[in-house]
């Protein structure tokens, strides 16, 4: 079993980037802040993608008009370079060589709001610019024609990419999502695409209704699947004959259940993994092989990242089929690597450019001389290298962010603290630049049934940091990447010990001395809005003051708005397990509602929601607005009409942290 630690210290000893890649522009004076723009920008590229063959690198470039264009670098010639797709309403987004004569990518409007967003749809296109092909549509088109000489093969926006394919072909793999009329979803469909045509076959090959994962070979062929049934999970993997289907497993969707397992990968040599349950006792997630024949686990787990849940991807060598290596999320993303030959080759690179975490991504065929690395760390957002094995010699592409100077960025740590229970608690914290103790943010994670943060650059806690806050963001109990236990330790627990948890984290962070206990504000986004209503109301010896965005504000709301988009499995499955049972734990909610608390509200509040929130609809926002004692609370609005469940359009991203940043100087600015 491999048991990997989840920090690399030499790694984080100080950020140095080879001059090779680039210096960075001159440290600007202490007293000139980083401009906001510079934090919440869009990125200006995303990680590059090299091809199959190593020979081409398809890669993001900003055009005049500040649109991400795609283009295709021949790394054996770099000024060898075409500009491939462009679009002058949107951005490219995410990448995939289907080979190495054609790729497909998805599309997004960086410069439109949330709520204005279609679908990201699917594009092909030759790495030479031809053969540009709309694969999946970007929004809904209700067509009538009376010529049959119409035809096309454009899939609606309920398609999204599966996985490419590795068979010789120019097909991929699509995922439909099948729904009713109400919007709730009933199971999906895969599909094989040919990007040349836009025709498009079935692969589900007899699959049962209500499948919602696949796991597909290189070939395309379902050889895993789960089914979602009432509130049920049923695991089947292809039958010997190879043309049915064989249960394997079942087990109830949202609660705990002994042996519980779920579908993860398939191997280049046809090996199928799984996830399951440690058994330490935090139960981290981990990876294991699944026997085809006797459909057990292995005994012990392939993968496992002490006190994380394993979420990462297997690495094959596609000549050999073996597995190579393994990406994987400790405290940051990073890689092991079982191959000999990489190991070395991620040490060497590893001494010339300290100070980051370092992604190399060598060809599938093995065959070429270039690795492309994304460093990142801390303090430096991702940054794109090309390394000439033969030459020795380093080629910077890009960053994400080319206006960050790392060296004005805030130290950002992950520690474990004790809850007042003796829970284990998972907290980030960002240190300002200047001397402390500091006023501080406690930021707190949506969700909340997610992983909040990972070592890495941040534009939420870099910007607090460089304008002189602490930021401290607690993995509360409920969260999940870190185990069974804290994710289980927070069921029915809103407004309760999850909100203990927030405010342990605050004051611990106090007592090392490291926040001023006299100036602390609490902050988040949806779940996290909520949590910063109720440690208002709960603990109003501790903060100040709160900022409440897209929040939750009643909690029998999330039942009744008929015309929210969660699903009606989770409201009636999920949320009586999770979160409280409408009847029965109605006197709980109330206890935990902001809305039905309101009258203990007394320390000034920021109050932020989209005018056209689906998911925590607008009406949590003006029932609490009007419930609010204006003689009591300080209360600032602000209402971006056409937002919904968050902030996308560059304007309003502005000016929301323009009104954060007032808004916590006029109430943390003096002790």
């Amino acid at each position: 079993m491999m048991d990997w630690r989840f920090w690399r210290a030499a790694r984080r000893v100080g950020l140095a980037l080879c001059v090779l890649i680039g210096a960075g522009r001159p440290a600007q004076a202490a007293e000139a802040p980083v401009p906001l723009a510079d934090f919440f920008d869009a990125p200006a590229m995303s990680r590059p993608v090299m091809s199959p063959s190593g020979k081409h690198l398809a890669v993001q470039v900003p055009g005049p008009d500040g649109r991400r264009r795609l283009a295709v670098l021949a790394l054996d010639a770099l000024k060898d370079s075409r500009l491939v797709a462009a679009f002058g309403d949107a951005d490219i987004d995410a990448v995939h060589w289907v080979n190495d004569e054609r790729l497909v990518f998805t599309i997004t409007d960086l410069q439109a709001s949330l709520f204005n967003q279609f679908s990201p749809g699917l594009f092909a296109v030759d790495r030479d610019g031809r053969n540009l092909r709309s694969l999946v549509q970007r929004e809904w088109h209700f067509i009538s024609n009376t010529s049959s000489a119409v035809i096309s093969h454009e899939l609606r926006p309920n398609h999204r990419l599966l996985r490419v394919l590795r068979d010789g072909s120019s097909d991929v793999a699509v995922l439909r999502t099948d729904w009713r009329n109400n919007g709730e979803v009933t199971g999906t469909t895969a599909l094989r695409l040919d990007t040349l045509t836009g025709r498009s076959t079935s692969l589900s090959l007899g699959a049962p209704a209500g499948t919602r994962h696949w796991v597909l070979d290189e070939k395309g062929r379902p050889q895993m699947i789960a089914t979602w049934v009432e509130d049920r999970e049923h695991i089947l993997v292809r039958d010997a004959s190879g043309e049915g289907w064989m249960q394997i497993a079942d087990f109830p969707i949202y609660l705990p259940a002994a042996g519980r397992f779920w579908p993860s990968d398939i191997g280049l040599d046809g090996q199928l993994y799984a996830m399951a349950r440690s058994r330490s006792p935090e139960g981290e997630a981990v990876l294991h092989t699944l026997d085809r024949n006797t459909h057990a686990l292995s005994a012990e787990a392939l993968v496992s990242v002490k006190g994380f849940d394993f979420d990462g991807e297997l690495l094959f060598d596609s000549p050999s089929r073996r597995l190579i290596g393994v990406r994987y999320s400790g405290d940051a993303d990073d890689t092991q690597w079982l191959d000999p030959a990489m190991k070395a080759l991620q040490a060497r690179i590893d001494q010339r450019l300290p100070g980051t975490i370092n992604r190399l991504d060598v060809a599938e065929c093995g065959c070429s001389r270039w690795v492309l690395i994304s460093s990142f760390s801390d303090r430096q957002p991702g940054v794109f290298t090309l390394y000439d094995k033969e030459a020795d010699a380093y080629q910077r592409i890009g960053a994400s962010r080319p206006r960050i100077d790392a060296r004005q960025m805030a130290r950002r740590d992950f520690q474990r603290i004790g809850a007042r229970d003796g829970l284990s608690l998972p907290v980030h914290i960002t240190r300002p630049n200047n001397p402390g103790p500091w006023p501080m943010v406690v930021w707190v994670h949506g969700g909340p049934y997610v992983r909040g943060a990972r070592w890495a650059w941040t534009a939420e806690s870099q910007f607090l940091a460089s304008r002189g806050y602490l930021v401290v963001e607690p993995e509360f109990r409920g969260s999940t990447g870190y185990g069974q236990k804290l994710f289980r330790a927070g069921w029915k627990q809103w407004g309760l010990k999850m909100q203990d948890d927030i405010a342990d984290a605050a004051r611990w962070a106090v007592a090392q001395g490291l926040a001023d206990p006299k100036r602390v504000c609490i902050a988040g986004g949806s779940y996290g809005g909520y949590a910063a209503l109720m440690g208002l109301i709960r603990d109003p010896d501790l903060y100040r003051c709160g900022v409440a965005m897209a929040a939750v504000t009643d909690i029998g709301l999330m039942y009744d708005i008929s015309w929210s988009d969660l699903p009606e499995v989770w409201q009636q499955y999920g949320m009586p397990a999770l979160i409280g049972d409408k009847l029965k734990d109605a006197e709980q909610l109330a206890a935990t509602s902001p809305l039905q608390q309101a009258a203990s509200l007394n320390r000034p509040l920021l109050l932020v929601h989209g005018g056209m929130d689906r998911r925590v609809p607008i009406e949590h926002f003006k029932r609490l607005r009007d419930a609010i004692d204006p003689q009591a609370v300080a209360l600032d609005t602000l209402v971006f009409a056409d937002e919904g469940h968050g902030f996308m359009q560059p304007a309003n991203r502005l000016a929301l942290w323009t009104r954060i940043e007032g808004f916590l100087g006029k109430y943390l600015a003096q002790p």
